[in-house]
């Protein structure tokens, strides 16, 4: 069936006109795809050659033959000597309401994710002071790196990411956390988070059970969850994770030992021995998780699970996110020898090299000295600030409370018994200020597990006694004074 030119002029000069804005060869293509998806040009029609089409409607023959070839490209219309045919559509579903949406059963049970804020609110936690990163350096490195590596960088890289930071990584691990590794046992990754699900894809396999502490980290159970893991809270005490040696343990144990968050003990080293014992003795794996070690404020170090025995069960953590600032989403893991080797192949169909001139600009940071020079003076300025917080909390606040946290670290955790703490963080962002919930860090929340989270990392110490004076009065209403 031909269509008539007066019948196609009527049809698409209107169209074109709405389109005014567009290039004309964008215009046409639209007009004649909406015409053909609306069903105003019927399949097998026949349209005018392009000679006739682009005197009838104005335009240029080599818009038309544009316009008709994407058509014919995306399967509108087939193109044959004697002209183009307007080629059948499968009719277009008729939605009368908003279609229901249904996630997988295991991601509807994950905790529920916190509001990051740009710029931060005060009290976040979780953050470094991100005003006091050295930017100039950084620039300068970068733009070294791209000086002397040129368009070799817009290659992939290695899967396990660029040697010159796995090797600057495992030279600082030595100086700073008793690790004794090589390059082939560390994989960079995209934060900390990307590592644990890396370590999901490599240990586990769905319904495998998995150790978290309680309350803990919401990013592990997360991980664990949406992975089909069968999780189990462990709790918490003065001296971490506890360990009843009549209970098996699972597949994989997610433990921060050097700074328990959000509760900020330190696992004592009979808990460690006692839990690389048992993992040793059942074929478990630990996941030890060092996201903020590098603040420690009173004595030395505490050592790493991955350093205390020979060849332990351990797949070591870190992230540079708390160190120097959040968005570089660079972390890395540490793999004993026997499981790097066995994981060498999975990880290169896992993973695609990346982020090439970042973790380049990272390793000549940690290389020039920068990295621990920055941490240096980092570690000043949190062990005032936590000093300072401590003292507005013990004067602002009028209430029986605990102060929990440990001597390191970026937050201080504020035990209140008998209080909402998810109003008060929902009325707290009313005064620009987020801190979180404890509550939310409890698979099973109970009414001694309220309190507030209090990131001192991102926040000056001059707002410290004005916001804690805020808190006081929120905690006091939602407790009903």
């Amino acid at each position: 069936m031909n269509i008539p030119d007066d019948a196609l002029q009527a049809l698409l000069r209107p169209a074109l006109a709405e389109r005014a804005g567009l290039t004309r060869q964008r215009a046409l293509y639209m007009a004649l795809r909406d015409a053909i998806r609306g069903g105003t040009l019927k399949a097998h029609s026949l349209l005018p050659g392009s000679r006739v089409l682009a005197k009838t409607l104005a335009v240029s023959r080599n818009t038309v033959n544009a316009a008709l070839e994407q058509l014919a490209i995306e399967g509108f219309v087939q193109r044959e000597r004697q002209g183009t045919r307007v080629l059948m559509l499968a009719s277009a579903p008729v939605v009368r309401n908003t279609p229901v949406i249904s996630l997988a059963q295991r991601v509807r049970t994950l905790p529920q994710g916190v509001t990051r804020n740009s710029p931060a609110l005060a009290f976040t936690p979780g953050l470094p002071a991100v005003n006091y990163f050295p930017t100039a350096i950084w620039r300068r490195l970068s733009e070294r790196v791209w000086r002397d590596e040129g368009s070799a960088l817009l290659g992939y890289g290695e899967s396990g990411g660029e040697r010159r930071l796995r090797a600057a990584i495992a030279r600082h691990l030595a100086l700073a956390r008793g690790i004794h590794c090589d390059v082939e046992q560390i994989v960079i990754t995209e934060g900390a988070q990307d590592a644990l699900m890396l370590c999901v894809h490599l240990l586990c396999d769905p319904g495998n059970s998995a150790w978290v502490e309680e309350p803990g980290y919401n990013g592990a159970k997360s991980a664990f969850l949406a992975a089909g893991l069968q999780v189990k809270g462990i709790p918490v005490d003065e001296e971490g994770m506890t360990l009843a040696e009549t209970i098996t343990p699972p597949r994989i144990i997610y433990t921060s030992p050097s700074h328990q968050y959000p509760l900020g003990y330190v696992m004592s080293a009979a808990r460690r021995l006692q839990l690389l014992e048992a993992a040793t003795r059942t074929e478990s794996w630990i996941i030890e998780d060092d996201y903020d070690s590098e603040f420690r404020y009173h004595g030395d170090p505490v050592p790493a699970m991955l350093g205390m025995i020979p060849n332990p069960p351990v797949v070591y953590l870190g992230t540079f996110s708390k160190t120097l600032f959040p968005s570089l989403r660079i972390g890395f893991m540490v793999m004993p020898p026997a499981l790097a080797n066995a994981a060498a192949s999975v990880i290169n169909s896992l993973l695609r090299g990346g982020h090439r001139s970042e973790q380049l600009a990272l390793a000549h940071f940690i290389e020039d000295g920068h990295y621990a020079r920055h941490l240096a003076a980092m570690r000043r300025l949190y062990r005032k600030r936590q000093a300072q917080l401590r003292e507005a909390l013990q004067n602002g606040l009028d209430l029986e409370h605990r102060v929990l946290g440990g001597e390191g670290g970026l937050h201080l955790t504020l035990s209140v018994t008998g209080m909402n703490d998810l109003n008060v963080v929902r009325e707290a962002r009313r005064f620009g200020l987020a801190p979180h919930a404890l509550s939310r860090f409890y698979l099973q929340p109970s009414p001694v597990s309220s309190g507030l989270v209090l990131g001192y990392g991102n926040t000056s110490a001059s707002l410290f006694p004005g916001g804690v004076r805020t808190l006081a009065r929120l905690i006091t209403q939602s407790r009903g004074g």
